[in-house]
């Protein structure tokens, strides 16, 4: 219903929310929670809810008691459904605009509610993908042809567009191959883990493909990786004992290499790089993992890190430098190689590192 006397009670409503919460005014805030969503209302013009409201309120010189109020009511407000990352008209979630001022404390909170939120979801099993209305709409009317979702696939663009008469195989993924003045749609593969592993790859100067010209590694990624290392690795570091999960074509460990660490392990779970490491003359073959300073402090890992970090725990082995770099894997795979490995991996003041090729 389009009736403005009730768009003006909604807006009343909404504004006596936020005076409260910027008031700290629980006993004024509490009634209007008991409704489902009033912790998570908005300002039609600031995008303010009342967590906003509420941190906002102590941005001038705040007393103690100012602050235990506020952190009273942001606690109220997220035990009744608040929204710990929701932002307001200037793109800030509450907790950046607790940073902003410098309420240390009331960012404290709203990081430990979305850590909460976090734990929670992957007790339920994950995020569920949202579908926007044109979704539905495609689902609805049937198969929409020559289109797939494709999840966590690095895709790489050449910038070389050409228009040929070719079959599907010979179309690269994604591309639309024209015959006979007809569009097809070349439908993308998703790429996994298990694939990729079986799959043949293509090794050149330039780029590692994999059988279906997915860009494994590309020579682009190097001034990336060396401004990785360098953040790594100041100059002034000592020898240190990295880790690299995922050779490739090897860019950043040459670059790990340059550093002469005390110990540099590499694990690699593709067969076909694997074999490439073995090829006479390789700058990563058994010169170079006799050059350690120590025996055994240079390595080659063959296998899925899932398989080997395990083994490298039970050794107790630690490294002041951690880079990972698989390809094929899921965001869930990065989620436990994160928190699973890095925290016993990883020494007291050691770094770590991650090329995220998920988004392209």
């Amino acid at each position: 219903m389009d009736d403005p006397a009730f768009a003006t009670e909604t807006d009343t409503t909404t504004q006596s929310i936020l005076l409260a919460a910027s008031n700290h005014d629980l006993p004024a805030l509490k009634p209007f929670l008991r409704v489902p969503g009033a912790a998570s209302v908005q300002d039609p013009e600031t995008g303010f809810t009342p967590l906003h409201a509420a941190i906002a309120s102590c941005e001038d010189s705040p007393s103690p008691d100012d602050i235990e109020a506020a952190k009273a009511t942001i606690k109220e407000l997220f035990l009744s459904g608040a929204i710990w990352n929701d932002l307001d008209a200037n793109n800030e979630t509450p907790g950046c605009l607790a940073w902003r001022l410098g309420r240390r404390e009331l960012y404290e909170l709203v990081v430990d509610a979305g850590v909460r939120a976090e734990i929670l979801m992957n007790l339920m099993g994950g995020y569920e993908e949202l579908s926007d209305e044109d979704e539905d709409e495609d689902e609805e009317g049937g198969e929409v042809e020559g289109m797939e979702i494709v999840e966590n696939v690095e895709t790489i663009v050449d910038g070389e567009n050409t228009t040929t008469e070719e079959t599907a195989e010979e179309a690269t993924n994604g591309q639309a191959a024209e015959t006979k003045g007809e569009v097809t749609e070349i439908p993308k593969k998703d790429v996994n883990s298990a694939d990729y592993l079986q799959s043949k790859l293509e090794f050149t100067d330039d780029k590692l493909l994999d059988a279906d010209a997915n860009g494994v590694m590309m020579a682009w990624e190097t001034s990336i990786m060396q401004r990785t290392v360098d953040l790594l690795i100041p100059a002034s570091s000592p020898p240190l004992r990295i880790l690299n999960i995922g050779f490739g074509m090897g860019i950043i460990d040459t670059m790990f290499a340059s550093t002469s660490p005390a110990s540099h392990h590499i694990i690699e779970a593709h067969p076909d790089v694997l074999a490439h490491l073995q090829t006479p003359g390789h700058k990563f073959g058994k010169e170079w993992e006799a050059s350690a300073p120590e025996e055994g402090s240079y390595k080659i890992h063959g296998g899925r890190w899932q398989e080997i970090l395990p083994i490298l725990l039970e050794e107790n082995l630690q490294f002041d430098v951690i880079y990972f770099d698989t390809f094929g894997e899921s965001y869930m795979e990065l989620k436990k190689f994160f928190s699973e490995y890095v925290i016993g991996l990883l020494s007291e003041n050691g770094k770590f590192s991650f090329f995220n090729g998920f988004g392209a």
